[in-house]
Parts: structure tokens; sequence; C-alpha cells
């Protein structure tokens, strides 16, 4: 029943849900035939007989025993039940000794990640398969939620407070993170991925920060390589490129133009203006839109960043 890959399970405490379920569901399908085909059974037998039969109604006055067993069975599976699921429940808040940190803050519509050793990522979470891996959650504007579905595990993220949540990643493989509280218009492209990498590659990634295909993205044309980091970075959840404006300005024809900026300032949306407003969004706050860009400046390579901007050029 604790089989890891039952149900596409992805760790053993993923498998022990999947199996409280299958328990609750095989006791709640066998009373359920149970009373059913002794319903039908009373129905057929004591349905109403022709006129020239006896129509009289035998004379019951009760079972005390069998009254006592449909109380103290139906006791009995309830009490199981809810020892079996506050097992699998405490299984799942009491933390391992020893698990490896990571610091994970949400705001709209992008989840911040930070490392024990100080680097920073958006959207991305790597993890070494095998080894206990716990979340310290925050939320930095509204409520927001941290769902595992491959792991079976949920966390509110709460403004003002710290939660935490925990699992121990069994495969490795990439695996989607979802935000499950609705928090604004960005709300369904709020994504992520948790990667599980193999403990060997994993030391790799730590060693020299690189991650699984970094291999020949020196090759591929810089455009390509901006709209890539454009979307992993959650830039396109307040950007629009075309259609509504969202949260942020709309990057179409934005390079280029004249840029009204709070103050009653304006500046031309130049390749210094569009680095500058990935690595400090503050300096220059275009008017009619809120201060809420965190920077981008330790979680994006200057390579990317320079992608990101011939990237912007292309939005014409």
């Amino acid at each position: 029943m604790d089989n890891v890959l039952a149900f596409g399970a992805a760790s053993s405490q993923a498998g022990r849900v999947d199996a409280l379920f299958v328990v609750i569901a095989v006791i709640g399908g066998f009373f359920f035939f149970l009373t059913q085909g002794i319903l039908i059974y009373f129905a057929v037998k004591y349905r109403r007989r022709l006129p020239d039969r006896d129509n009289v109604t035998p004379s019951i006055t009760g079972n005390p025993l069998l009254e006592f067993l449909w109380i103290l069975i139906p006791s009995l599976v309830v009490v199981a039940i809810f020892y079996y699921g506050w097992r699998v429940y405490a299984d799942q808040r009491i933390y391992v000794a020893g698990a490896t940190e990571v610091h994970v803050n949400a705001r709209q519509w992008m989840y911040e990640i930070k490392y024990p050793d100080g680097r920073t990522a958006i959207n991305d979470i790597r993890v070494p398969a095998g080894k206990p891996v716990k979340f310290i959650l925050s939320a930095a504007d509204v409520l927001h939620g941290f769902y595992l579905p491959d792991f079976r595990v949920k966390m509110d993220m709460i403004p003002g407070r710290v939660t935490t949540l925990w699992v121990q990643p069994d495969r490795p493989g990439s695996y989607q993170i979802y935000c499950t509280v609705y928090c604004g218009t960005g709300h369904s492209n709020m994504l992520a991925q948790l990667i599980v990498m193999p403990p060997a590659e994993y030391a790799e990634w730590v060693a020299h920060g690189e991650g699984e295909g970094e291999e020949g993205k020196e090759h591929e044309p810089l455009t390509v390589r901006g709209e890539r980091a454009a979307k992993n970075a959650g830039c396109l959840n307040c950007h629009a490129i075309g259609g509504a404006v969202k949260v942020g300005p709309n990057w179409k024809g934005l390079f280029g133009s004249n840029v009204p900026l709070e103050g009653g300032q304006t500046v031309n949306a130049d390749e210094e203006y569009l680095r500058e407003s990935i690595v400090d969004p503050g300096a220059k706050v275009v008017k009619g839109f809120p201060n809420v860009m965190p920077t981008y400046k330790t979680t994006l390579s200057k390579e990317d960043i320079d992608a990101l901007v011939a990237y912007l050029k292309t939005l014409k």
C-alpha cells in the first residue's frame, strides 16, 4: 500500500496518503454495497403481497445484540480510520532532523527562493533526492498557497507569518508547484518547479551553480534565451506582451518609447533604462503602476539580463 510509485506519488509520504484514501474508499465501498444489498433484499422479500396472500407485517420487537453490533462495529471503523489518518498526518508534520532548509517567499505572482548558502532563484527550487527538505514559507503581499500535488502536501503562505512544510523526495524529476489560493489576476500563471536531482548532480550544481541543460545554451539565439528567462523568472505574470495591461507596464512597443514616470518626468526606454529596471526596479517608477517588482540583480545572471533586454527589443 505504501508503494512510492502508486498514483504517481513522488515520495513514500505521498504513498502513505494514497494508501489512506484507498483504505477509506474500500471501507466505504464495502459498507455501501452491504447496506444497499440488504435494503434491496428486504424490499423484495417484504414487498406487498397479492390480495389473496398474507400481508400482515411480522411483529419485530428488536434485537439488542444486533443493535449493539451495528453501533460498535462502525464506531471501531471510524476510530481506526481516525488513528490511521492521524499517523499519516503526524508523519507529514513532524520534521526530520538534518533537513535542508529552503526559504520560499511568495508575491504576486512568483516564488522567490533563497538557499542556506545565500543563493537565490525565481520559480525554480533544486533539491537532492533521498534527503529531507524543509520549506520555510512566507508571503510579501496577499495569501498564497504552496502545493506539491506529486507529494500530496500543501501549506498556506500568510503575510506577516512563517509557515513550514517538509518532504523527502525519493524520485529524481521535475515536479510542478501550484498556488492554491486566488491571489489576483496572475494567479493561474503563478507556477514553479521543484527539481529533484540525484545526489551527485546536486552536489555538482551546488559547486558550480549549473543546472540541467546548461550545455549548449551559449549557442542559442540571444532573444530565445531572453524569452526563456522572462518565462522562468515569472516576468510574464505581471507584464503583458500584447493585449490587456497587467500589474506592470506592457512590454509590447516598450523599447524606444517615452515612458512617463512618477513625479512628472519622462524617460526614453533604451537599453540602459531596461537593464536598470531589471536590477533596480525602484530607480524609475512608471506612472500609474505600483512599485512591487523585486530586483533580479542576484537571481538573473548578466548574460540572462542581456538576453532579456534583447528579447524586449523585439517586442514591437
